[in-house]
């Protein structure tokens, strides 16, 4: 199967790959959508005239953030709505309470390199925030984006999937050390394996699936780590790193696209050694069986 390949690349912006589009009468949901590339995802969207739910932990931010959206695009369709992604309860009254069809779904919140803490479930919470809270809310939706006809799902994604697959016999780190990093990126290889797992499952629904690298942004989500310290040369802006969100939620191109994992506006192509946090996708984090075993193990944790 070819690579999905196109005109945009590393400094493209979300307005570029999103210039002569109409989004009008289509509804989006952005999580995290209160800070970083989450804020001109769903600026984006909205200035191509869709309805946008900014699902937020902080509220009062969220807030905030709608209506400078609103201000900035002239689309006053744009709320903000209460979703703490690493508390399941949280997340089943978000979908429970969504009527209507869902056309686009943008995975995007996400925590990074956190000290040592578990859910009152007993998940790590990096796994908890970047992919369970994700899985349960995308399952939540599933009948809104089915009713959609042609939704598509963003699951974000990362580099930082390369330096540690899915550790299946202990996910949580209940029998090895605590590496924030190895948490991060287990998570993260996590969200790409859902992509995998959806498309098996949802392509006749007419819901795709697929997953992206947004890139190197200085935003909150590195408060961890110390700061930014990708070379200079592979940072991007803000609006650099929501364009392959855009790309992937809205391009003609992917119509019927699901499964792959997208960076720079463009298909990865499958990596077999480890490179650092460099580029390309995992092999693990595309294998079937993996998709399979990670896709039932959240059916039970979020039963």
């Amino acid at each position: 199967m070819p690579l999905v390949t196109s005109d945009f690349g590393f400094t493209s912006t979300s307005a570029d790959v999103a210039e002569g589009l109409d989004f009008s009468g289509k509804r989006a949901i952005v999580t995290g959508a209160a800070s970083g590339i989450g804020i001109e995802t769903a600026k984006t969207l909205a200035a191509l005239g869709a309805e946008v739910t900014l699902a937020v932990r902080n509220l009062k931010a969220g807030e905030r953030t709608a209506k400078n959206i609103s201000a900035a695009t002239g689309n006053h369709a744009v709320r903000a709505t209460a979703l703490d992604v690493a508390d399941l309860q949280s997340v089943r009254t978000f979908a429970s309470s969504w009527t209507g069809p869902l056309h686009i779904l943008i995975n995007n919140a996400g925590i990074m390199a956190t000290p040592e803490i578990r859910t009152e479930a007993g998940i790590e919470l990096q796994f908890a925030t970047n992919y369970l809270g994700h899985f349960a809310l995308t399952i939540g939706l599933h009948d809104a984006l089915a009713e959609a006809e042609n939704a598509r799902v963003v699951a974000l994604s990362s580099s930082g999937h390369l330096i540690s697959p899915v550790v299946f016999d202990d996910i949580n780190f209940r029998f090895r050390p605590y590496d924030p990093l190895l948490a991060y990126g287990q998570s993260k290889t996590a969200s790409v394996l859902f992509a995998v797992g959806a498309a098996d499952r949802w392509s006749e629904d007419g819901i795709t699936v697929n997953a992206v690298m947004p890139g190197a942004i200085a935003t909150g989500l590195q408060k961890h780590t110390g700061g930014l310290k990708t070379p200079p040369e592979r940072r991007k802006t803000v609006e650099q790193g929501a364009s392959t969100s855009i790309f992937v939620s809205i391009s003609p191109q992917l119509e019927g696209v699901s499964g792959r994992y997208f960076e720079d506006n463009n298909e990865a192509e499958v990596v077999y050694d480890g490179n650092g946090w460099s580029s390309g996708v995992a092999y693990y984090a595309l294998d079937n069986d993996n998709a399979n075993r990670l896709w039932e193990w959240a059916l039970t944790n979020i039963a």
